[in-house]
């Protein structure tokens, strides 16, 4: 009898690479080895070719990664780029790029492109900050200030994913 759930590590460790050996072999992803993922993640198998998750990427638990749209008819590569991390219960739409490096906030959508090194939150999900740096598995650097809520973010950082403008003036 395990004396922690700790001591049962390796046996989910054991059903993350059988779900990715099946993801990628029988399904068609691309799910890189060093990439893990929550057992109940959950990727598109509609049109699996299209999932893309980089090297040291982590997807938490209830994540969606969609790679199509029946609505709009539409199949688009989703891609999670190296060291991301993706939070519990965010959805990924079809067709966007999570850049390097970047950090996708718990229930965020993301709808559009995240620039690499930055931080996305919300619905639809938006740029909360920009040029972090973060370990394996999206962790940040301690040498990084932590967030404080109570102050409104930086107003010259941008806002949104490719060829965003920059937030300037007082806020409303």
């Amino acid at each position: 009898m395990p004396r922690s759930l700790n001591d049962l590590r390796w046996l989910r460790k054991a059903l993350v690479d059988a779900k990715r050996l099946v993801n990628n072999r029988l399904w068609g992803m691309d799910i890189h080895p060093t990439a893990t993922f929550s057992l109940s993640a959950r990727f598109d198998k509609t049109h699996p070719r299209g999932i893309h998750v980089g090297s040291h990427s982590y997807v938490a638990l209830e994540a969606i990664v969609l790679a199509h749209d029946m609505t709009r008819a539409k199949k688009a590569h989703t891609r999670i780029g190296r060291n991301c991390f993706i939070g519990a219960g965010s959805i990924l739409l079809p067709g966007v790029t999570i850049g390097d490096g970047s950090i996708v906030a718990a229930g965020a959508v993301v709808t559009k492109d995240v620039p690499p090194a930055s931080i996305v939150a919300g619905s639809p999900a938006k740029v909360i900050r920009t040029g972090i740096t973060v370990g394996p598995y999206g962790r940040l650097r301690k040498e990084q200030p932590a967030l404080d809520p109570s102050t409104p973010c930086d107003e010259s950082a941008p806002v949104g994913g490719q060829g965003a403008q920059t937030v300037t003036g007082s806020a409303v």
